[in-house]
């Protein structure tokens, strides 16, 4: 175990310690990137929207022809015996599924009796610090220069990690991916913005990973009666908004208030943003907590 990931994980259909679990160098999620993963927090050792994270994950195996090596019952099991044996009350569950290891290097697929590899683990959840929420956090804009299918939830986040990375090398927390002239999302957060108190999101495209926590923020503008457009957002309308946010599981609602080195809006976070937070805290408490 390390203070990142518990002891036991799942590997190929058994229980085990990080440190005897392996997979061969042959594996296609090692040579090509040639996989699948899904992510689901748990919050009082009560999963968050488990079918839903399992309808995405299925959503990615469908979009790379790979077959799902568990039914749902099955994944289910996995994720329910990570949860009791880990030792936090929030954590999450990743979940990755590669396409297997053949006894050759071949861009096509291997032959069908190739099992594919299966790994689990849980790992804590760690949220936002109360003194980085209160001032929010700094982002940049890149190109978005990712395949065209960024729906699916693969493995392959090079481009991803290039574009964090440059944030990190700016002294950013995030980067903004533009496509087109228009905003889709972070390199690892969905990303909304508030103009004349009306939210604006991205709509969910092939540009976009469709995130759960974004459907929540959705879901408690609508409950609020937020002003709300899903629609794309222009790069302009970006750089003239009043609020940025950035949204994950474990990001929450974090206000993004400089961008490219220029204050959004008056530099602080802003009001509606406060208000989906607050709104995010109440809906953990009463819902996520309570299963």
């Amino acid at each position: 175990m390390t203070p990142y990931v518990a002891d036991p994980v799942y590997l190929n259909g058994r229980f085990l310690p990080l440190a005897e679990a392996g997979i061969s160098p042959l594996d296609r999620g090692f040579l090509y990137g040639d996989g699948v993963y899904e992510l689901i927090p748990v919050y009082s050792r009560r999963p968050f929207r488990c079918a839903e994270h399992l309808a995405r994950l299925q959503a990615t195996l469908d979009g790379i022809r790979l077959a799902n090596p568990l039914d749902t019952a099955g994944w289910t099991a996995v994720v329910d015996r990570l949860i009791a044996e880990a030792p936090w009350e929030d954590l999450s569950i990743y979940l990755q599924v590669t396409r297997g290891a053949d006894d050759k290097r071949d861009h096509a697929f291997p032959p069908a009796g190739v099992p594919p590899t299966v790994f689990a683990f849980a790992s804590p959840l760690v949220t936002t610090p109360s003194d980085v929420r209160a001032r929010g956090v700094a982002a940049i804009t890149v190109a978005d220069d990712r395949w065209a299918h960024c729906d699916l939830k693969v493995i392959s986040l090079l481009a991803n990690i290039l574009a964090r990375q440059q944030a990190v090398d700016a002294g950013c927390a995030e980067a903004l991916l533009i496509r087109d002239g228009c905003l889709k999302e972070g390199a690892a957060s969905n990303i909304f913005v508030v103009r004349d108190g009306v939210l604006l999101a991205p709509p969910k495209t092939r540009f976009m990973l469709p995130g759960i926590t974004y459907d929540v923020v959705l879901e408690l503008a609508a409950c609020h009666g937020q002003p709300l457009e899903i629609r794309e957002i222009h790069e302009n309308e970006l750089r003239a908004a009043d609020e940025v946010w950035m949204t994950s599981s474990t990001k929450e609602v974090l206000a993004i208030t400089t961008l490219d080195g220029a204050p959004v809006g008056n530099g602080k976070p802003g009001p509606v943003g406060e208000r989906m937070w607050q709104w995010y805290q109440d809906f953990k408490n009463t819902v996520m907590r309570k299963g």
